[in-house]
């Protein structure tokens, strides 16, 4: 006889996340090659080897797809940010260096991301659900970069002269900005240039002066 399964929702669960991981990464790969309007459900579904059913009990829409890799996205950013803001003796000029330089770092991942994000954000724009979710998973990103901001003003005995949540929200213009441009005309602005640029002006703008070294 058998042994009954002590736990049966567990192996369905671990399924089920299975399923969620291979949808998302078929919609990344979707995405990257025909944008969010190109993409459609089925090309997801195909790509992922599922059907609709399978997609529609894991996800709402396309739209909780963007913001879930997003997301996901957001904190491996994060993690990367907070390892450079973790290297000793770091002064501030080299910790912002470090902070564009994760930002640059893969030139074609950085182009698929603004692109979606673009196309997203104009989406989300035209749809108050998608704006709602669009703008909840940003201020959540903007909450998790909140904390290493604010490790890094511990850490460097910094004097902000804005709230943490305005800072990031005015470090963020600048690297969509920086890369929006370079995307824009790659031979006169390079990768990181416009970044590297002005980070630190806008660091030392919402910081007071005596502190910033």
């Amino acid at each position: 006889m058998a042994t009954a399964n002590p736990d049966p929702v567990k192996p369905r669960s671990h399924r089920r996340q299975a399923t969620r991981d291979r949808l998302l990464t078929a919609a990344a790969e979707v995405f990257a090659e025909r944008g969010f309007h190109g993409a459609s459900v089925e090309d997801i579904c195909e790509r992922a080897g599922f059907t609709r059913g399978a997609f529609y009990s894991n996800f709402t829409d396309k739209d909780e797809l963007v913001t879930e890799l997003y997301a996901q996205h957001s904190r491996r950013l994060r993690s990367a940010l907070t390892e450079v803001a973790a290297r000793p003796g770091l002064t501030l000029p080299a910790l912002l260096d470090g902070v564009v330089d994760v930002w640059a770092g893969d030139p074609e991942e950085r182009r698929r991301w603004h692109l979606l994000t673009t196309e997203f954000g104009l989406h989300a724009l035209r749809d108050d659900q998608a704006r709602r979710a669009w703008a909840t998973v940003q201020a959540d990103v903007r909450a998790g970069l909140g904390e290493v901001v604010d490790g890094i003003v511990r850490d460097h005995g910094l004097h902000p002269t804005v709230s943490t949540e305005r800072f990031v929200r005015l470090v963020t213009m600048v690297l969509q900005g920086g890369l929006a441009q370079h995307l824009l005309e790659p031979e006169q602005v390079g990768p990181g240039e416009l970044e590297r640029e002005f980070l630190p002006l806008v660091t030392a703008a919402a910081t007071d002066p005596a502190t910033t070294t």
